[in-house]
């Protein structure tokens, strides 16, 4: 990243998502290889009842979404140190201008400028 005021900048961002990409791998591992997972643990505090069945559900849904958060956030860091390599990181996907680097310190997986990840926010509202 040429884009950076800072002489360690680059450094530092590619040390951010490396160490993101690290902490992220290993809570998923932890999560999704240890011997029981989150809506097991449930189950292993709940009996049979038909509201603790409804809770273990509740449980698997919510560890369905987080799997797939971690997932897109694991997609991010890899986008961003694939950008790195090929020397295109720090530049806006819209407008193709340089993300300011405090942004990129903030949110090293940024691919927005500011002002284009408003834009894009408003005509893609999450649900």
């Amino acid at each position: 990243m040429t884009h950076a005021s800072h002489a360690s900048t680059p450094t530092a961002l590619r040390d951010a998502l490396l160490a993101q990409r690290a902490e992220l791998l290993a809570r998923m591992a932890y999560e999704r290889g240890g011997v029981i997972g989150r809506a097991e643990v449930a189950a292993e505090h709940y009996d049979t009842a038909a509201s603790d069945n409804a809770q273990l559900r509740t449980e698997r849904e919510t560890n369905f979404a987080i799997s797939e958060h971690e997932t897109a956030e694991l997609a991010d860091i890899e986008r961003a140190l694939e950008h790195m390599n090929l020397g295109d990181y720090g530049t806006c996907i819209d407008c193709e201008i340089a993300i300011p680097p405090a942004r990129l310190l903030a949110t090293p997986t940024a691919q927005r400028c500011l002002a284009c990840q408003s834009a894009h926010e408003v005509a893609h509202p999450q649900p």
